[in-house]
């Protein structure tokens, strides 16, 4: 990391030139290689997004040439988010991705004070971890499932799985507004002390979880599926969520399911999921959105979460490590 040939600096419009080239690498690869779900900005968009402080991109030059970069953003979340690093032809990868962690921790040294920095570690970076460990970097396994819509056996799986009957107490319903604020009570309950809340520290407090929440309907993170959003009632008082979003009006995503502590335990979650895939199935079916599968991401050690999925036709595709950086002492 002390290779003289090095210089890291956020990139500035008199570097586009030499810099699209690295850029343009990164999203050739980004689908198959970072198992990105779309494919990347275009870099005319990237680096309108740049000057818009969207985003902050750290360029590594070797030599004065642009060899890699990192690419991270505060404007979602109350966290740093670190959302790709890259090296140009995935050479020289852990040298030039350190020296750019450590240019980065630089620039950042003042918002980690109060702000964690989370990491998903996709495709070759995870070849990092041992490197950034040395920061106090700490990980968390990612396995991400899909349910695909066709050239799987995911659709057979879920019309054959039954389910026991739910009480009469219990009822499944579509989101509706009116359940904001027991969505962010119950989302709140469920997520305090799991593994989210180590690398996204709004699920500790009511007011973080309901940034989440308005984030979801308010189509932040994407397009908000109302109709596919299940809700458990208990004698009419909502104590479940199966949250549901688009992205690229394609891939269906399950960005949260929660349900009261004193529900637990009575397979109630598999009724909303399979609800909410169903309802998924035939919006596709109907020709209302080209929707070409759902995915989702849990622990790889949730043993409980990794059962329901497969239960309901959801396989696992692949693991990640999920990296965070504790708030500064």
């Amino acid at each position: 990391m002390d290779n003289n040939n090095f210089e890291a600096r956020l990139l500035t419009k008199d570097d586009y030139k030499g810099f699209v080239t690295v850029y343009n690498d990164f999203r050739d690869r980004a689908v198959d290689e970072y198992k990105f779900e779309l494919e990347p900005l275009k870099f005319e968009d990237f680096v309108d997004a740049v000057e818009k402080k969207l985003i902050e991109c750290v360029v590594l030059f070797e030599d004065t040439i642009p060899v890699a970069f990192l690419v991270y953003t505060t404007a979602i979340s109350e966290a740093i988010e670190l959302n790709i690093i890259h090296s140009f032809k995935m050479e020289n990868m852990i040298e030039r991705g350190m020296y750019l962690i450590k240019k980065f921790l630089e620039l950042t040294k003042s918002e980690r004070y109060d702000k964690i920095v989370c990491y998903p570690m996709l495709g070759e970076q995870k070849n990092l971890i041992g490197d950034i460990a040395r920061y106090g970097f700490k990980f968390v396994g990612i396995a991400v499932l899909r349910f695909m819509m066709s050239g799987t056996n995911s659709r057979d799986i879920l019309k054959i799985t039954q389910l026991s009957e739910l009480d009469n107490e219990y009822r499944l319903v579509d989101w509706q507004d009116k359940y904001f604020e027991d969505a962010v009570e119950v989302v709140q309950e469920g997520f305090e002390t799991s593994a989210d809340a180590l690398f996204d520290p709004r699920f500790k407090t009511l007011d973080g979880t309901r940034d989440i929440i308005t984030k979801i309907v308010k189509n932040i993170y994407a397009e908000f599926l109302p109709e596919a959003t299940t809700v458990m009632l208990y004698n009419n008082i909502p104590v479940g969520f199966c949250f549901m979003n688009l992205t690229g009006g394609r891939i269906a995503n399950i960005p949260i399911v929660a349900i009261r502590k004193e529900h637990q335990g009575k397979g109630l979650s598999k009724h909303m999921l399979k609800k909410s895939v169903e309802t998924l199935i035939r919006i596709a079916d109907n020709g209302e959105r080209p929707i070409s599968e759902v995915n989702t991401t849990t622990e790889t050690n949730n043993f409980q979460a990794l059962k329901m999925y497969r239960h309901l036709g959801f396989k696992e595709d692949y693991n990640y490590p999920q990296a965070y950086l504790p708030v500064k002492d």
